[in-house]
């Protein structure tokens, strides 16, 4: 049985940027362009809001920047390390120690309770995560769901699903957290509450979170916005918390 592939930061990176695109294109079957020469850095700590309208890249951008998707023209680099050298496992790797992801759909297990789906990452370790279950119980408790770990997700309401997917995202304590349209599928107020919980993580952990969306409300709390029209950045703006 071949050893479990374990890949960490480029240890010579520095204060390089977390997350840099150089002239990056990614073009869909039938030739749409859903990145178009797209050149970005995304330096340690930042809080970086995504927009654009339906179909500008803003998905397409999360999925190369996180190693989902390595079918692109151009160089990713992710924590120092260029994702067009990785093979695959390296990659997976790459995605399970240092990267969190957020999605919209919550993609919680049904059957599942809800501190199961939050340990879920731990099974796809190298090696057995210390204190695992004391683990999850902290996560719970940091997103507000302390006491619902024996609970199903079906018991929850969508916000409270949203939590933990956040606190799986984040059960290995990843470097970056990436969310796409993280507040869509809730109500303003819920939407609001996760957002504040993202704008205290980062302030908390320092952690760099790149943020898909189209609502104003979450553009508020970046410390920089981008905007993509036609996978073309268009405009990028440092802004100070609570501009909208």
């Amino acid at each position: 049985m071949s050893e479990p592939t374990v890949l960490t930061p480029d240890p010579t990176a520095g204060a390089v940027p977390e997350i840099a695109l150089r002239d990056v294109r990614k073009r869909y079957p039938g030739g749409r362009a859903a990145l178009d020469g797209v050149s970005l850095a995304i330096a340690p700590g930042e809080l970086v809001a995504v927009t654009g309208r339906s179909g500008s890249g803003k998905s397409t951008l999360l999925h190369v920047a996180g190693a989902l998707d390595r079918d692109f023209e151009g160089e990713v680099r992710v924590l120092g390390r260029s994702l067009s050298t990785l093979s695959d496992a390296e990659a997976a790797a790459l995605r399970h120690a240092s990267i969190g992801y957020v999605f919209q759909a919550f993609h919680l297990v049904a059957a599942w309770t809800v501190r199961q789906n939050v340990a879920l990452p731990a099974s796809f370790a190298p090696a057995p995560v210390p204190d695992l279950a004391a683990r999850v119980d902290r996560w719970l408790e940091r997103v507000g769901l302390a006491g619902r770990g024996d609970d199903l997700p079906t018991a929850l309401s969508g916000g409270q699903r949203q939590r933990v997917a956040i606190a799986r995202a984040l059960l290995m304590e990843p470097r970056i957290l990436l969310c796409d349209e993280p507040t869509g599928s809730l109500d303003a107020e819920t939407g609001a509450s996760i957002l504040g919980l993202f704008q205290s993580l980062h302030e908390e952990r320092s952690m760099t979170v790149l943020l898909v969306t189209h609502e104003a409300r979450a553009t508020a709390i970046a410390t920089r916005v981008l905007t993509l029209a036609d996978g073309k950045l268009v405009d990028d703006v440092v802004q100070s918390r609570g501009a909208a």
